[in-house]
Formats: structure tokens, sequence, C-alpha cells
């Protein structure tokens, strides 16, 4: 499965809009991936990022003009057509949305995205108006039937000074959208259901019981299910990180919120990743008002949670269930018990404490348990490879019952 851009060639188009800096960003992340990347960029672009930014970055000759002195750069642009794996127009305006559904070609990217036949993707950047005018939505219209993707550009407030939808995505939401273009789909028809993040258990207005969990792990997950053809839903606790793209995402705060939205979408679900961090007690008690300062010493008196992941596993018929075990020592005692309890399929199993793993990192060291009794240490690598893995694990299982 496609877990990065490596030996992918993928041609960025610039046009003239202000969204074009973001362009820069975009070139940055998608060599990140091990892409190689051309640029193209039209001569209103260059107005606004001069081209020498995206050859330092890209270590690649820049496309400018279907006439250059020097070499006949027409025939470069066909080969670079014939080449590439997928192409990205970010900021696309209304005038080159606008040649593309008419069929002109007048310029270097125009006469290059007409003879291109790889994946497009078009990214949409202008003012509000402009957009929902009625011409620019016909084109886009006009473009999705001759298969272009169009990645829906977001509301807010513009650099002219209107508020609407026309605003270039955030980058990471278009290499998303890249990647998943990209990907082979052995997950579509599939629904995975994931949980990320803590829960916060209130012992009053503005104290609660949480842990560090941040939600990256699941977000990977949730991503690259997506990203594989999969319908996801995504129940998160409170985390700082953007919704995945294509990715349902239901936010909650506490332990029952987490398991109302689970258990009443369990039944929907073909596969359960439950990496969320749900805390396993809360306060008896909820005051209604701040606790005050008073005696040196405050009792709090506890009750359990719902074990959510139990509970799922009581109830599971054909589903496939993924849980993960966060522990401090004995690694393989508990989480080879808490497989077996819960009747899971595979619990994902690391060391909290140890460096550069867990809570917060961007990296994990985790050793997957299977119900069979095998088990698979991987090394410490980023949550997004680790995301993979589990997918690929989790996949097999599912075939195994089908």
């Amino acid at each position: 499965m496609l877990t990065s851009l490596t030996d992918k060639t993928v041609v960025l188009g610039v046009c003239g809009g202000i969204a074009a800096y973001k362009s820069v960003d975009l070139l940055r992340l998608i060599t990140k991936c091990g892409a190689t990347v051309r640029v193209i960029l039209t001569e209103n672009a260059e107005h606004f990022v001069g081209p020498l930014t995206f050859e330092a970055l890209s270590g690649q000759p820049v496309g400018r003009n279907l006439f250059e002195k020097g070499g006949n750069t027409s025939i470069q642009h066909i080969e670079w057509a014939q080449t590439a794996d997928a192409v990205v127009v970010a900021p696309a305006t209304a005038n080159i949305i606008g040649k593309l559904a008419c069929g002109i070609a007048d310029d270097a990217l125009s006469t290059f995205l007409l003879a291109v036949t790889a994946t497009r993707l078009l990214c949409p950047s202008m003012n509000a108006n402009m957009y929902l005018n009625g011409a620019v939505q016909q084109n886009l219209d006009t473009l999705r039937n001759r298969g272009y993707q169009i990645v829906a550009p977001s509301s807010g407030l513009m650099a002219c000074g209107t508020t609407g939808p026309g605003r270039l995505p955030e980058p990471a939401e278009i290499l998303d959208a890249l990647i998943t273009t990209l990907t082979e789909k052995d997950l579509y028809g599939k629904h995975i259901l994931i949980t990320a993040g803590p829960t916060r258990e209130f012992i009053d207005p503005v104290r609660f019981i949480s842990n560090p969990s941040s939600g990256k792990m699941g977000f990977a997950i949730a991503k690259a299910a997506a990203q594989r053809g999969a319908t996801v839903t995504l129940v998160s606790g409170p985390s700082e990180l953007p919704d995945p793209y294509h990715v349902k995402v239901i936010r909650v705060l506490s332990a029952k919120e987490m398991a109302d939205a689970v258990l009443g979408l369990f039944d929907q679900a073909d596969a359960v990743i439950k990496t969320a961090a749900v805390s396993d007690y809360r306060p008896k008690v909820q005051s209604n008002h701040k606790i005050k300062k008073g005696s040196d010493e405050l009792a709090l008196t506890l009750e359990r949670t719902q074990d959510i992941l139990k509970e799922l596993g009581a109830r599971k018929k054909d589903q496939i269930l993924v849980g993960f075990a966060a522990e401090t020592q004995s690694l393989q005692t508990y989480a080879t018990q808490k497989l077996l309890e819960k009747n899971l399929d595979i619990i994902v199993g690391n060391i909290i404490g140890e460096e550069d793993a867990g809570f917060g990192s961007e990296t994990n060291k985790v050793t997957l348990f299977y119900s069979n009794g095998a088990s698979e240490s991987l090394a410490l690598m980023p949550k997004h490879t680790v995301a993979g893995i589990i997918l690929d694990r989790m996949a097999e299982c599912l075939n195994q019952k089908a």
C-alpha cells in the first residue's frame, strides 16, 4: 500500500492568485513525501512567487512559457504530460478553469493540462463572488464530468475583504487528496469505525480527569483508511488535530459520550480500531460550581466508566475488533489478557515512557498481538507508517472472515 509518494512524479501548476504562496508549502510537503515535483507557472503567478523559489525547493527547472530562448519547451511540456503520475493545480483560478472547460491552450500550463492523461486535481481559489458565479460553477461541473477531481475550497475571510467560499485549502489537505487519488482502494466498500484521543471526566466546571493522549495515532489510522477507499467514521475526544480528509468526525468529551457514539455506530461497521485513551473512572458526583479551596486534603469518590471495548467484544458478530494497550510494564501479559477478555482480533501494545514513542509523539514503537497467539514487534517508526501496517493486518482479518 502507498504510504508515501516515493518514485512518483507530480506536476504542480501554479496560477496567479494571492494564495500562490501556499503552493510553496505544498511543494515542500509533496517533495518531503518522496515525489519528484515539476512546477509550471503561469505568467500571472510570477507576480506573486518567483520561479527561483520553486526551482530551489524542487531541484527541477520550472516551466514558464511555451517558447523560451535556448530551447523548445513546448516539447518538454508534452514529455512532462507523458511521465506525470498526477497533476495538482493550486491555486486554480477562474481563468484556468474556464480555459480547460473550453479546451483553450494558449500558455504553458493550459497546453500541458490538455495533453496530460494522469490524475488531475484542481484546487479552486478566488473571490467568493467569483467562485459562486454561475459560469465558474458550470465550468467546474464540466471538468468534473471529464474526470478532473475538484478539491473544494474552504470558506472564510478573503484577502480582498469578502467572506465566503473560495479560500485555497491548506497544503496538508491538498496533500491528503493527492495521496488518496494515488492509493490502491483495497478497503473500498468497508466501513471502518475508529476512536482517538483522550476523554475528560469533569470534577467541577473547571477541573477534570484525563490523560496526555493527543489523538495522533487514531487520526493517522483514519486518514490512511480513507486514502485506501474505506468509509471512515472517527469518534474523537478533545484533540487539536484537524479533521482528516474524507473522514466523518464526531467530537466528544466524556467516556459516556464516546460510548454512546461508538455503540450506536457499531452495527454499521466492518471493523473497529479503538485507539482512544478512555478514562476508566469518573467522579461519582460532579459539582455544579467550582470547588473552592478548603482543607489541605480533598477526597474524590470515583466510579467505573463503561468498558466500551469489552461491550463491543460481547456484541460483535463478523466485525474485526482492534484494541490498544498502553502499559508501563509486562506488556505481553497485560496485552494478551486484554485481547482474550475483550474478544479482540488484534491488540496493539506499547510501553509508555519509551523515548519518541507513545502519547504526543510523531513516532511509535508497538507490538501487535493476534487472537491466534502470534505476535509481531515493529521498530520505532512514524505513526502514519504504523497506521498502514495496522490496516494491512486488519484487512487480512477481514479477508479471512470473508
